[in-house]
């Protein structure tokens, strides 16, 4: 029951990518429970591992026993794990099923499309346990559209999904649920409203609904909301949240380039408030069966958003969490989530889009780029470590331009399919994520763990319980040299271990 391994291919671009075709592809194993004392080691590196394997034992004493053995690299580090000190429960970790993917996904020959999302979503991929569903078109469509755009027709008669849905959303979101093990959670979010709702008559170009809350504009976007969740459930899938909006400050942007639709905070409280909640309540959906998110645009406006709308009890009562993006993410405003956190517990974080858009190049896809997987393993550990419940990748697979998009604004994906040959790449990133997605199962919580007076800035980690009893420790070394590692937990012993330069480790042991 060996592995199938990656079949590297340099592009010239720093590291490498996994070639898949018509009859080879690289997979993972399921975790399996191992002994107590032992601990499987996941390491993913620059130098070309790609989740490979190892084995360590505990030492049963708790000793710093690097002082008597003769050290490789320069730097050593111990990490302690406290698993009394309790964070936040993940939901999930996941990518978008959109229009764009589910093009490229259908230019695979069929088997070719189940392995393709087997890679994400089974036990022998990375697991993914989220997916994210535009509500209609999005930026990454063949062209605009929505689910009514029929002038003036307020009562959503002429409401329907679209050969998009039929054709490249709803077969994929299927496979998915057929392959993965375990339940995949799905969320939709609304690019635009019909044209005909906006002040600006168009998709794009920015916009608001005409008018205020609480009138027949407003409202009827609640109940294109319903028609939704209702034209998916006929289909047998069940949504476990909505975002209000994308990215609701392009609203303001009237030279915005792609569908949009704006929100202040102050608009999406009293929608939420007026419209929207009570309108899912009354058709079955509520809270208690559907998530539904504020935010779902940049880390900046987190806390803001929270304040405006959760501090209103009447909107409140029909929120869950906020969602944000990570366009506009630095180290200065991860204060942010701690902000909406210690404000309001008791709403969970996600994070909802992220992509790398190789801002100031005119090629959109870097194939087996390397600082596309420091990205994403920075900013997963990052958002973790400040109370984020769960992270989503933009879409699941593009092509080679980082297409198809009706405005051209095209951006890099962790799968890349190559039409003309039948193959598929996997980027180093979508490793990346799998060190999180495959380990990090919903329910697991964040526990404490801590590097000392550790001077490595450059070495980021994040620990977690599973609900299984085991233990998961994620270090990642952003240095151009190996670290010695003591990792000590104190109801198991201590183990040492190395991570090379440029890496990214998974640690699972059962108790």
């Amino acid at each position: 029951n060996l592995r199938q391994l990656c079949v590297h291919r340099d592009y010239g671009n720093g590291a490498t990518v996994c070639v898949c075709n018509q009859t080879y592809c690289d997979d993972l194993r399921p975790i399996t429970r191992t002994p107590a004392g032992v601990v499987k080691l996941y390491e993913t590196s620059k130098s070309g591992d790609r989740f490979a394997e190892t084995e360590l034992q505990f030492l049963t004493s708790v000793v710093n026993s690097t002082a008597n053995e003769p050290s490789v690299a320069s730097k050593s580090v111990t990490i302690q794990l406290d698993r009394n000190i309790l964070y936040q429960k993940i939901i999930g970790f996941g990518g978008a099923f959109t229009d764009s993917a589910g093009l490229n996904i259908q230019s695979l020959p069929h088997e070719m499309q189940r392995r393709l999302l087997s890679d994400y979503f089974s036990a022998n991929g990375i697991e993914y346990s989220l997916g994210r569903i535009p509500i209609g078109g999005s930026d990454f469509s063949t062209h605009p559209y929505t689910y009514d755009d029929v002038n003036g027709d307020f009562t959503l008669d002429h409401f329907a999904l679209t050969a998009e849905d039929l054709d490249y959303k709803i077969p994929y979101i299927k496979m998915a649920q057929e392959l993965s093990a375990n339940e995949i959670k799905l969320y939709g979010s609304p690019w635009s409203s019909p044209a005909w709702m906006k002040t600006n008559k168009k998709i794009n170009n920015g916009g608001f609904l005409i008018g205020e809350p609480g009138n027949k504009y407003y409202q009827t976007f609640a109940n294109y909301f319903v028609k939704f969740l209702d034209a998916y459930s006929k289909r047998n899938i069940t949504m476990w949240g909505i975002t209000i909006e994308n990215e609701p400050n392009a609203g303001f942007n009237s030279k915005y380039l792609w569908n949009s639709l704006g929100f202040s905070p102050e608009l999406q409280r009293d929608f939420i408030k007026l419209d929207l909640g009570p309108t899912l309540a009354k058709a079955g959906y509520g809270i208690d069966k559907l998530k539904v998110m504020i935010n779902d645009d940049q880390r900046p406006t987190v806390s803001e958003w929270a304040r405006v709308i959760l501090s209103d009890k009447k909107a409140a009562k029909y929120v869950s969490g906020s969602a944000f993006h990570w366009y506009e993410s630095t180290p200065e405003n991860i204060a942010q989530l701690d902000l909406a956190h210690n404000q309001f517990p008791d709403y969970f974080l996600l994070a909802s889009e992220a992509c790398e858009e190789w801002k100031g190049r005119t090629e959109k896809v870097s194939l087996g780029n390397w600082h596309t997987f420091d990205r994403y393993a920075n900013d997963i550990i990052t958002d973790l470590n400040h109370w984020t419940a769960g992270w989503t990748d933009w879409n699941l697979a593009l092509d080679l331009e980082g297409g198809p998009n009706w405005v051209g604004n095209f951006v890099d994906s962790p799968i890349i399919i190559n039409q003309t040959s039948a193959e598929y790449y996997k980027q180093p990133f979508f490793y990346a994520l799998g060190h999180f997605s495959k380990f990090l199962s919903p329910d697991s919580v964040r526990i404490g763990v801590n590097t000392g007076a550790n001077e490595l800035n450059e070495l980021e980690v994040t620990a977690f319980r599973r609900t299984d009893n085991s233990t998961v420790l994620i270090v990642y070394n952003r240095n151009d040299e190996p670290i010695d590692l003591s990792i000590n937990d104190i109801n198991c012993g201590s183990v040492n271990s190395r991570i090379k330069a440029y890496s990214l480790q998974t640690y699972i042991w059962f108790d």
